[in-house]
């Protein structure tokens, strides 16, 4: 009995492994940050690229924030769990432009999470303003 315990064991794992299945992360939908800026990422393609809009609630600029057109691509979108992805947003308000890059994540409770990094360019006249402009 002390020999079949093991191979129970075994044979359990063998037979339940194909009810635990990895979910992937799945970038279309509505997204929103600890800021209170929302993101909708339409379809993504089979070649991973996709558009979407993002709205953001922090901005320095004094015009009136609108909603601004996303493009972007996921890598590998039917290959990997938790692939990475870069966009880039358009600002409709502002003669800013900003880019995205990161990773979508499964967290073990199943929630998805988007963890991110940006860059924000701003239009200069001069050069000499370069440096102020990123």
């Amino acid at each position: 009995m002390v020999q079949a315990t093991p191979f129970l064991l075994v044979l359990f794992l063998a037979l339940g492994a194909h009810g635990l299945s990895v979910k992937k992360c799945i970038l279309t939908g509505n997204w929103k940050n600890d800021l209170g800026s929302n993101m909708t990422i339409y379809k993504v393609k089979e070649n991973g690229d996709f558009t979407g809009t993002y709205y953001t609630a922090v901005s320095a600029t004094t015009q009136k924030i609108k909603p601004s057109p996303l493009l972007g691509s996921q890598h590998h979108p039917n290959q990997l769990n938790q692939s990475s992805f870069g966009f880039t947003v358009h600002w409709n308000f502002s003669d800013s432009i900003t880019v995205f890059t990161g990773q979508c994540f499964v967290e073990e409770n199943h929630k998805e999470v988007l963890k991110t990094m940006w860059l924000l360019r701003s239009y200069k006249d001069k050069t000499k303003d370069d440096w102020k402009a990123t």
